[in-house]
């Protein structure tokens, strides 16, 4: 037993210079903002240590001074309280507590993944000469597609930028939830399926670096990865021409072909992309006939579409992916509402990205609901301050 002991810990031993290859890309990042999050959390990590390291090392002294053979050490069995004592206990912590807060708070708006960029690099303010890159991103099972939109052009697991050009990436899924990751450049930010999520960032160094799926997303997660290439403008140019050159479309039809479950797809280009397709994959409607999101809520803010919403239906076909549909639990036909809206109508719906400003916060009122009794106080006094239904307007007064 022993020499079976002595020889998995040689093999762990001997294991551990295997380690030295690995790359440490979130502490060895190759971009502005991944600097600033390793900078965040190593001075996050020497704060706690402050703690850290003197509650180990006193926890050491402590046993070895008070060890069952040193007679030496003092005791004090009736000693209770310490005011210089507890001013360090209880001082150092909430001091450490206090910078740490006031740290994140300042790391957590600056680093905000939605908020553009304000620096390309330390000594390089973001200008109105710097080109924001935009590349649409989407999650499919299990690969990664990019788009272009400005140059027109696609392409499946393969990301090329240029060094110091600010990205703008918009990113969504297919199917389900995943998580978009480029350790050297940037955070982690999630994609979802009906939503549109943003992330900025910069590469200040030419090279190839990984791209994965950071989310569990299935058979196929572990081949889900993509290599980010970052080159000067010149060579960003001859790969936007390659990647033209070289022919393909993506359309409706082919994404629908392309968004089937497939494992470790080799790289590939589009010369030509559907100018709103990243809008429909948003949207879920990119398969013919499917209502969109957007023209469904549309519809719902004016208050629904009544008859002629149940008039609007059509069976559901078997999906183009290959996936199969589920049933309803009680049987019967599997029915999707149309779109309400033409061709036209639908592509310039769908080329508008409209910015939700957020609402202005206003003094905080009665709370206000419908078909709710009021509470009554103990007096048969109804107590409006917390009415959950809208105050009668007196005779006479308007509401």
């Amino acid at each position: 037993m022993k020499s079976f002991i002595k020889s998995s810990s040689l093999s762990l031993m001997a294991a551990v210079p295997l380690l030295a290859g690995c790359k440490a890309e979130v502490l060895a990042p190759a971009g502005d903002v991944a600097a600033r999050q390793r900078d965040l959390l190593v001075q996050s990590t020497l704060l706690m240590l402050v703690i850290i390291v003197p509650v180990m090392a006193l926890t050491v002294f402590f046993a070895w001074k008070y060890r069952s053979r040193n007679k030496a050490a003092e005791y004090q069995p009736d000693w209770d309280h310490s005011t210089k004592l507890e001013l360090v206990i209880w001082a150092a912590p909430l001091f450490i507590i206090i910078c740490l807060g006031a740290l994140t708070w300042v790391g957590t708006h600056l680093l905000d993944p939605y908020r553009p960029l304000d620096r390309v690099s330390v000594n390089t303010p973001v200008t109105g000469e710097h080109q924001t890159l935009r590349v649409e991103v989407v999650a499919l099972d299990w690969k990664w597609l990019f788009i272009y939109p400005d140059q027109g052009i696609a392409t499946v697991n393969r990301l090329v930028v240029p060094e110091d050009t600010p990205v703008e990436f918009s990113l969504t899924s297919s199917t389900v939830m995943n998580a978009f990751y480029i350790p050297a450049m940037a955070g982690m930010i999630y994609a979802m399926p009906g939503m549109e999520t943003k992330l900025h960032g910069v590469l200040n160094e030419q090279g190839d670096y990984k791209g994965i799926a950071s989310h569990y997303s299935g058979a196929g997660f572990s081949g889900m990865h993509f290599v980010t290439r970052v080159t000067d403008q010149a060579g960003f140019d001859a790969f936007v021409a390659g990647t033209k050159a070289a022919g393909g479309s993506l359309d409706r039809e082919t994404y629908l072909a392309l968004a089937a479950p497939s494992q470790n797809e080799a790289p590939r280009g589009y010369a030509q992309v559907d100018p709103i397709l990243f809008a429909r994959v948003v949207n879920l409607c990119v398969e013919e006939g499917q209502i969109c999101v957007a023209e469904m809520m549309a519809i719902d803010a004016a208050g629904g579409a009544g008859l002629a919403g149940t008039m609007n239906l059509m069976p559901k076909y078997a999906r183009a992916d290959g996936r199969e549909r589920v049933m309803p639990v009680l049987g019967g036909n599997v029915n999707m509402i149309q779109g309400f809206c033409g061709p036209d109508e639908e592509a310039r719906m769908l080329s508008q990205r409209v910015v939700i400003a957020p609402r202005e916060i206003t003094a905080p009122g009665p709370m206000q609901g419908a078909g709710l009794t009021p509470p009554v106080g103990l007096f048969g006094k109804s107590n409006n301050q917390f009415s959950q239904i809208a105050t009668q307007p007196a005779a006479g007064e308007d509401f």
